[in-house]
């Protein structure tokens, strides 16, 4: 008998580092979360009222491999409209399983064995995951509080070698809630160029930006065409369960992506797609409601750890900060673990979320206003005990 048939691919994966702080949360009471990325709003009501429309319409069946083709030209209008970039939706957009299907497609039609991928780290912890499964080597490249987690082109250059194929983005970010500058960005568009390098953008956070404009990578100059966009309605739209999402690129490389989407997924779920129309199309005050009660609790959450004594940046996108806690002289492991049993705060360790998160934590402020002033009361008390 074998000892397992598991593929040493999966034996050697590394167990989410945010599934764990949740699936513990999950077995005791009281506990406030600031650990699960999700929206806490519902959504939206005319989103809704779409999808159960299509089912009653008896809209039940595949859609095309590529998507709705309403959509596709809705997701291109609605890029145009905000960025000035435009795609073919005929032959330069995909609907996928939420954005997470959409990253799996590009490292997938990317990645030949052992070709490596540049990663700017702290990231979603799915990044290098992703592409370690896809055959490939993620090469680690951290940003720093100093920086405010914008990301250093120099240090790009230097990680980029023979094998290097890719450069893998994520800004708005999660978990730093940091939004990368206009300047370094058009720089690592330059150093992609002079090493003919593919850019994966994951910019699914790009409706939840605070007192800044979100930088679209494609639509930066010599960017569009060697730029595949991740985006998707999971967090602008409250639309997580509904599993929708997109990717956009050059027509020759999204032909790679759907052959890879038809085989594994056939296409996005049906109801998900009429609904997400209705999101783009009609539900623009509800994002803008949405983001102005993030950036209620943002100034809540960043000011209340600085004012406990964990040093925090400003984030200006997504829904996350990311609290100093090694100053308390613990690391972020038994920190998070310590809040947890003590006060009953569940909080993610940072270095769940690769190299240039140890020492920190990711706090999620999507959840409610009260909650999070519940949540900084135990904090201070977990860290005055110290």
């Amino acid at each position: 008998m074998r000892q397992t048939y598991l593929s040493q691919k999966v034996v050697n994966l590394k167990p989410s580092g945010i599934r764990k702080f949740f699936d513990i949360a999950a077995t005791m009471k009281d506990v406030i979360s600031l650990g699960i990325g999700e929206p806490d709003f519902t959504t939206p009501e005319r989103i809704l009222e779409a999808g159960i429309r299509s089912l009653q319409r008896g809209e039940t069946h595949y859609t095309s491999n590529a998507g709705l083709s309403e959509l596709r030209q809705t997701i291109a209008a609605h890029l145009e409209r905000l960025y000035g970039v435009r795609y073919d939706p005929e032959g330069e957009i995909i609907i996928t399983v939420g954005g997470s299907e959409a990253l799996y497609l590009a490292f997938t039609a990317l990645i030949d064995p052992g070709d490596e991928v540049i990663i700017l780290t702290p990231c979603f912890v799915s990044y290098q995951a992703g592409v370690y499964l896809a055959g490939g080597v993620p090469v680690e490249v951290p940003c720093r509080m100093e920086n405010n987690f914008d990301l250093d082109p120099q240090e790009v250059r230097a990680a980029i070698t023979p094998r290097t194929k890719a450069i893998l983005i994520g800004y708005p970010n999660n978990p730093t809630g940091a939004v990368a500058s206009r300047e370094r960005l058009l720089e690592l568009v330059k150093i992609a160029e002079e090493h003919d390098l593919m850019l994966i953008s994951d910019e699914i956070y790009d409706r939840l930006v605070y007192g800044v404009p979100h930088v679209c990578v494609p639509a930066l100059p010599g960017a569009r065409e060697r730029t595949i966009l991740i985006g998707a309605f999971s967090k602008d739209y409250a639309m997580t369960g509904w599993r929708i999402g997109y990717c956009a690129g050059p027509k020759e490389i999204m032909q790679g992506l759907v052959r890879v989407h038809q085989y594994t997924i056939m296409c996005a779920p049906t109801t998900a797609q009429a609904a997400a129309i209705t999101a783009l199309r009609e539900c623009e005050e509800d994002v803008m409601e949405m983001r102005e009660e993030y950036d209620r609790r943002r100034k809540l959450i960043v000011s209340g750890l600085n004012r406990i004594g964990l040093p925090t940046f400003e984030p200006r996108g997504a829904f996350y900060a990311f609290p100093k806690v090694s100053v308390t002289g613990l690391d972020d492991d038994t920190f998070a673990n310590r809040l947890l049993q003590e006060e009953h705060v569940a909080v993610v360790p940072g270095n769940a979320f690769g190299a240039g998160g140890e020492g920190f934590v990711r706090c999620s402020y999507a959840t409610a206003y009260e909650k999070i002033e519940e949540a900084l009361r135990r904090i201070e008390k977990f860290v005055n005990r110290l």
